[in-house]
């Protein structure tokens, strides 16, 4: 996981959305860190205490343990979540916000729209 204080995680079971995502933040000088399941950010974010990410670009329907519960298990980290799905779902969208999530995208979305959320969490003006 990336040491610097202002990193990204992003957490996407489709490896090639993951890594469009991490070309994307690049672009705008924002190092990433992919992740192609819930398990493994978590266990990563477990490995590398106390160097957490400030942010995490979270995809919701994955195998395995599912961005919600990711989210769920984010709880009182301080890491700011961003929530991404290729299904918008009323009561997805309501856990998620109610969870903390400090944006919530429907894929396809605007990259403007995903770096503006980054550069908020990241306090980039």
């Amino acid at each position: 996981m990336n040491n610097a204080t202002r990193s990204v995680a992003v957490v996407d079971d489709e490896e090639s959305v993951g890594r469009a995502i991490q070309r994307l933040l690049k672009s705008v000088g924002i190092d990433s860190d992919v992740y192609t399941s819930g398990e493994a950010f978590l266990e990563a974010l477990a490995a590398s205490a106390p160097h957490a990410p400030s942010c995490v670009v979270l995809d919701i329907q994955m195998p395995g343990i599912n961005g919600i519960e990711v989210q769920r298990r984010l709880g009182g980290t301080g890491i700011k979540c961003i929530v991404i799905t290729a299904h918008d779902d009323t009561r997805v969208r309501e856990q998620a916000q109610a969870a903390g999530a400090v944006a919530y995208l429907r894929k396809p979305f605007d990259d403007s729209a995903l770096i503006g959320a980054v550069h908020a969490v990241l306090g980039v003006p």
